[in-house]
């Protein structure tokens, strides 16, 4: 079984590497809003903040990171996503209590 594991890394390896760095960045930026995605609906659905805050803490961080590297590699600026969450927080305050 673990050789197939690494025969099945080596391969999502290459196809990586055959992505651009800007689809790279779509592909893993995705991937890492997905696993934060699941970690807040475990949440949700069992109860368990304080067992799953650390993993939540590390999606949050994956995701941030991505984040960072779209806006070093220009594909936004932070005056952009500063602009964006400004709008959002405007939208929230409407129907949300949380700003």
């Amino acid at each position: 079984m673990a050789q197939n594991n690494t025969t099945i890394k080596k391969v999502n390896l290459q196809a990586m590497k055959q992505l651009d760095a800007e689809q790279q960045l779509m592909v893993l930026t995705a991937e890492e809003c997905g696993e934060l995605t699941q970690v807040c609906s475990k949440i949700l659905r069992q109860g368990t903040f304080d067992k799953k805050r650390e993993h939540l803490v590390e999606e949050l961080g994956d995701v941030l990171c991505m984040i960072q590297l779209i806006q070093e590699w220009d594909i936004v600026s932070w005056q952009e996503l500063e602009d964006r969450a400004e709008v959002k927080r405007t939208k929230l305050s409407k129907w949300s209590d949380l700003v």
